[in-house]
This record gives structure tokens, C-alpha cells and sequence, in this order.
């Protein structure tokens, strides 16, 4: 397995930090530096529909008042001006009718702001029932000119390219009135008209523009920290994923650890515990049937020969140590001992080579191959029949290649189901050189033999401080 206690460590650390830096984000609003971001998905939305509901109050109930005080100025001075000039009891007649139609117009028909944008041409028709009603009062009176509040302000309904026509035609009637409430007639009356005109229009349209402007600013950073909300609830709820599929992965990593660990143990037990029984079974089977008392104590010293060092080796596999031959010794000089050794308990004939120039290699894979030579040897001894064998540890550029072989009665290498059955000895030193990136090769047939060769990268290979 690639997964380490670091890794792991590695993934809290890393997991932590973006948790961190999410957070630090997500309270720090755009442009301001300020906690902004750290409501929920949608809070910022309900914050601009409590703002349109706040202008459409104003839109609502300021043109109402404005109203009420421009009828309240108008009724007490009468028909006044240079507009229409109306009796004083056709005026009083007209001026409350026409109030009480505006008053109407603006709390029945009047387009809600917040939805100007789907009904662009009721808009339109709205405010132009506005201006008609704003103009009509103007020339009958001019204190009406409060009203054209509703005009500046209900522009904010028209589409975008239509507003400025909004206050352009507001602007004119509001001046109207400033100028005495009539046509302007003459040269000098209609320059002076225009002056007050665009100087209303420039007032007017200067805080409208900014007002318009601060309004879409406020739009666009609602909205940019509401869609900041949501990804934060959407990061958030990927870490909470993350999360479980972290503490999953720690539990494979340790079931992987644990199922590793067992297979070690048992690999150890195998090339140790379990070799060395048979080597002492077989001592004492042959001590059993010796001729002489020399030939059987020669017998019991090798079975107890074994014994200890079998003890030896299984104290040193629960403590997941090296071979003992390795501690000491590099593996050219550990598996001529092997040989030596395998030799005089097996009573078989081996021959141990080196082929190229040795050099240091990892703990590892000097492991890898001290055992497979270990575990071939043994399988020699117990199955083979042979009269004698080899060992030859190759060093090349590529690859380190170990090949045992042997003249015994071999087997058919090509039947898989043979080689599967073999035992576990095979699959063991498959699964161990497969860890180190190596590979395993069995040639072999019935009455030919067998050559085993087992062979790890040289890249691997690296020179020992």
C-alpha cells in the first residue's frame, strides 16, 4: 500500500487549511475588508427584496403626501398663475377631482418596483398618466408643482433607455410652474423657461444618476455576496464530503495496513518457522534410520542446529527485523552463506556465483532476494530429487537477476493450475518481488529440471552510507 501514517497526516493538514482558508474567505465581503459573506444561502437576497420594499414605501407614500400638501397650498391661494384660470368654485371642483384621480392613479395602477422589469409597458403607461395629471394641475395651479416629486422618482420604474425622458418632461413641467404657471411667450420668457429647465434637468439628473448608480452597486454586491454564500454552503458541504471520505480512506488504509502486516507475519512464518521445522523433521527422520552413533548425534546437533537458528530468525520476524545473514554481511557474502549452510543440512551440492560488478542495494531488496533464494533452496530439498544446483546473483545495468536451478525431476511449469497449487512458497516470493517492482520467471518441465529466476529494477539499486 502507498498510504502512510504521513500521507494520512498529510490529508488532515491539507483537509484543515482549506477549512481555514475557506472561512477567512468567506467572512471577508468584496472591496470592503468586512464580515459580509457569512450568511446563509439566501439571506443576502431577502436583505435587496427588504430594500425594494423599502422604495416601493417611498415610492408609494411620498408622491401621496407630496400631493396632499401641493392640493392643501393650491385650494388656499386659489387659481393662480398664468395657466388655466378657473373660478374660484370650478377651481375647487377641478383641483379635488384631479387630486383625488392621482391619488387613485398612484395607489391602483402604479407599478410595484420590484416589478418594473417584467412590466416595462405598464410602466410606461403609468408614469405618462402621472405627467398628463401633473401637467393639467400645474396650469391650474402652480403650487402643484410638489407633485412632480412623483414624476423624478416613478422614472425609476421606465426601462433603462426610457428614464431620461421621464425626468426631461417632469424637469419642463416643474419649471412651468416656477415660471408662473403658463405657456412662456416671447423670446426672453422662453430662453429664461429653457435656463430653469436644464438647470432642473442638470440638479435632477445628477442625484438621480448617482442614486441609480448606488442602487445597482448595492444590487450587484447583494447578490455578488449572496452567490459568495452559496459557494461557501457548497464548499462547505464538499468538505463535509471530504471528511467522510477521508476517515474512509484512513479505515481502508488501516484494514490495507493490518491485511499487509498478516501477510508479512505470514511470509516470515513460512520462510522461517516453517522451513526450519521441516529441515528439523527431516534430521531427525535421517537421524532415526543412521548407521553408527557418530551418523545420528551428527543428525540431533543439525536439528538443533536449526532449531535455534529458526527461533533465531522467527524473533527477528515479529520484530520485523532483517535477516540475521544480512545484519552483518552484504547479500553477495549473506547467500554464499545460505548456500553453505543449505548445503550441509540438505546434503546436495551447490554451486554459488557472482556475474558483474556487486554493488549496494536498498535493505529491502536485499531482503526480497535473501528470502527467495531461501524459499527456492527449500522447495529444492523437499521436491526436486535433485544431485545438485546453483546460484548465480547477476548485476547488470537494467536489472539484478537471481537464478537457482537445479537438475531435479521438475514439474510443468506451463500448467497453471500446477504452479498454483505448488504451495505458498511461489506466491509468496511473487507478492514479495511485486512490492520492490520486481518479477518472477519458473522454467521447468518433467525430468528437466527447474531454473527460477527472480529479478528487481536497477534503478532500485542505490549505494548505502
Amino acid at each position: 500500500m502507498g498510504v502512510t501514517a504521513d500521507t494520512v497526516a498529510d490529508w488532515d493538514s491539507g483537509i484543515t487549511a482549506a477549512h481555514v482558508t475557506t472561512d477567512t474567505r468567506a467572512n471577508t465581503s468584496p472591496g470592503t475588508g468586512t464580515a459580509g459573506a457569512s450568511g446563509t444561502v439566501g439571506e443576502h437576497s431577502a436583505e435587496l427584496a427588504a430594500r425594494d420594499r423599502r422604495i416601493e414605501k417611498t415610492q408609494l407614500y411620498v408622491p401621496m403626501i407630496s400631493l396632499g400638501i401641493s392640493a392643501t397650498l393650491a385650494l388656499a391661494s386659489g387659481s393662480v398663475g398664468n395657466g388655466i384660470h378657473l373660478s374660484r368654485p370650478h377651481f375647487t371642483v377641478a383641483a379635488s377631482v384631479l387630486t383625488a384621480v392621482a391619488a387613485l392613479w398612484i395607489w391602483f395602477v402604479r407599478v410595484p418596483y420590484t416589478q418594473r422589469e417584467a412590466r416595462k409597458l405598464m410602466s410606461v403607461v403609468y408614469l405618462s398618466g402621472v405627467i398628463a395629471l401633473l401637467a393639467v394641475l400645474i396650469l391650474i395651479n402652480p403650487w402643484f408643482a410638489f407633485f412632480g416629486g412623483a414624476g423624478y422618482s416613478h422614472s425609476m420604474l421606465l426601462p433603462k433607455r426610457w428614464m431620461p425622458a421621464g425626468l426631461a418632461a417632469t424637469a419642463a413641467l416643474v419649471a412651468l410652474a416656477q415660471t408662473g404657471g403658463g405657456i412662456p411667450h416671447g423670446a426672453s420668457n422662453i430662453i429664461g423657461y429653457c435656463v430653469v429647465v436644464l438647470a432642473n434637468l442638470g440638479l435632477v439628473g445628477y442625484f438621480f444618476h448617482q442614486g441609480v448608480r448606488e442602487q445597482e452597486q448595492e444590487e450587484k454586491r447583494i447578490r455578488g455576496l449572496d452567490e459568495l454564500a452559496e459557494a461557501n454552503s457548497r464548499l462547505e458541504s464538499a468538505l463535509r464530503e471530504n471528511a467522510g471520505l477521508h476517515a474512509q480512506l484512513v479505515a481502508q488504509a488501516r484494514e490495507a495496513g493490518t491485511l499487509d502486516e498478516r501477510r508479512r507475519m505470514a511470509g516470515e512464518i513460512h520462510d522461517t518457522l516453517a522451513q526450519g521445522l521441516t529441515g528439523i523433521i527431516a534430521q531427525l527422520e535421517a537421524a532415526d534410520v543412521a548407521d553408527g552413533e557418530s551418523e545420528h548425534r551428527r543428525h540431533l546437533s543439525l536439528a538443533r542446529e536449526l532449531a535455534r537458528s529458526s527461533l533465531a530468525e522467527a524473533r527477528r520476524s515479529v520484530q520485523a527485523l532483517r535477516p540475521g545473514p544480512l545484519d552483518d554481511a552484504r547479500l553477495p557474502d549473506a547467500l554464499g552463506q545460505l548456500a553453505e549452510q543449505w548445503r550441509h543440512t540438505s546434503g546436495i551440492p551447490v554451486r554459488f556465483e557472482i556475474d558483474g560488478t556487486s554493488a549496494p542495494m536498498q535493505p529491502a531488496l536485499e531482503v526480497v532476494l535473501f528470502r527467495t533464494a531461501q524459499e527456492a533452496l527449500a522447495n529444492i530439498a523437499k521436491h526436486s530429487s535433485a544431485s545438485r544446483a546453483g546460484v548465480t546473483l547477476t548485476y547488470t545495468p537494467d536489472v539484478v537477476v537471481l537464478d537457482i536451478l537445479d537438475d531435479g525431476c521438475g514439474f510443468d511449469a506451463t500448467n497453471t493450475d500446477a504452479v498454483a497449487g505448488a504451495g505458498y512458497g511461489l506466491e509468496a516470493m511473487r507478492s514479495r518481488l511485486r512490492q520492490v517492482g520486481g518479477a518472477l520467471v519458473i522454467e521447468s518441465a518433467p525430468g528437466e529440471g527447474t531454473t527460477l529466476s527472480a529479478s528487481v529494477p536497477a534503478w532500485a539499486v542505490e549505494d548505502r552510507a
